[in-house]
């Protein structure tokens, strides 16, 4: 009976043991190294890129009642999590969703048949042909816009970049 209670204890202490190691060696690696791999949603330019197109559903969301601002255009980055600098995503001077040359574990994934299905997120991917055709480019537009909400002038090509 004595020898049982002696197994049990060093059995617990073994595996309590294992347990503290496998509890730590997670710590260190997803909270002091940040080694793991984030997945977001970064604009795309529809006019030159083949974008995930993703539009607003009423039944699920609270949309804008416009066509224009109830769609969105999105790439799918995946980036170390070390590498990604601590910053306002949407600040113009963040780099967060950008794959510097020579990144490893950074990737910019653009939509095709392939990606659809394997994402399952219900949206369509566009073609920068078409999207070219449906919305021209007039440079009346820019230059008849006056009030950005950004602050740029009217005339600068951050005015329009994300329109």
């Amino acid at each position: 009976m004595k020898t049982m209670d002696r197994k049990s204890k060093i059995f617990f202490l073994v595996f309590g043991l294992l347990i503290a190691a496998s509890v730590a060696a997670s710590y260190y690696r997803y909270i002091v190294r940040r080694d793991y791999i984030v997945q977001a949603q970064a604009d795309c330019d529809p006019a030159t890129e083949k974008c995930f197109v993703h539009t607003c559903d009423p039944a699920t969301e609270t949309c804008a009642g416009d066509a224009a601002k109830d769609t969105s255009y999105y790439q799918i980055i995946r980036r170390n999590a070390k590498h990604i600098p601590l910053c306002d995503p949407s600040a113009e001077d963040c780099a967060a969703y950008v794959c510097p040359e020579g990144e490893r574990d950074c990737s910019i994934t653009l939509c095709d048949e392939a990606t659809l299905a394997k994402e399952g997120s219900g949206d369509v991917c566009n073609d920068p042909t078409q999207y070219t055709i449906d919305h021209p480019a007039t440079d009346e537009g820019a230059s008849s816009d006056t009030g950005s909400s950004d602050g740029s002038e009217p005339d600068a090509p951050q005015a329009t970049a994300g329109e």
